[in-house]
């Protein structure tokens, strides 16, 4: 499926063309993570975005509710909470926010000072 490491996240493009990375999160920083699936979204600058069935499987602890802003314009409230995501060999303690999409999203939140590959013809991900 994907390659994890210190160095570099490496992923696939799936055949609807979503970039798509493994990474690694739990519920605390002693806590034993648990290895999601994620798209990238280079649209949504926050951290994460997790279905409410996936934030009750990891059991994510409840932050405040917050606003954002859709593609539409429009403004909602959402739920947020907390967890840590193994990223580039440390733990990083990041918002996530609720939704009931499909496949959580990865957002520019942790993009940020990594540079990113994605290769539609050979179906590769590559975060550096």
């Amino acid at each position: 499926l994907s390659y994890w490491s210190i160095f570099s996240v490496n992923g696939f493009v799936d055949d609807r063309s979503r970039a798509l990375i493994a990474i690694r999160v739990a519920n605390g920083l002693k806590a034993e993570p648990s290895e999601i699936l994620v798209w990238i979204d280079t649209a949504f600058d926050g951290h994460l975005v997790l279905a409410k069935e996936l934030i009750s499987k990891l059991a994510l602890d409840s932050l405040v509710e917050t606003e954002a802003i859709l593609a539409d314009g429009s403004k909602v409230a959402l739920e947020s909470y907390y967890c840590v995501v193994d990223w580039f060999g440390e733990k990083v303690p990041v918002q996530v926010i609720e939704n009931e999409g499909r496949f959580p999203l990865l957002g520019t939140g942790l993009l940020d000072g990594r540079t990113i590959r994605i290769s539609y013809d050979e179906k590769t991900v590559a975060i550096t």
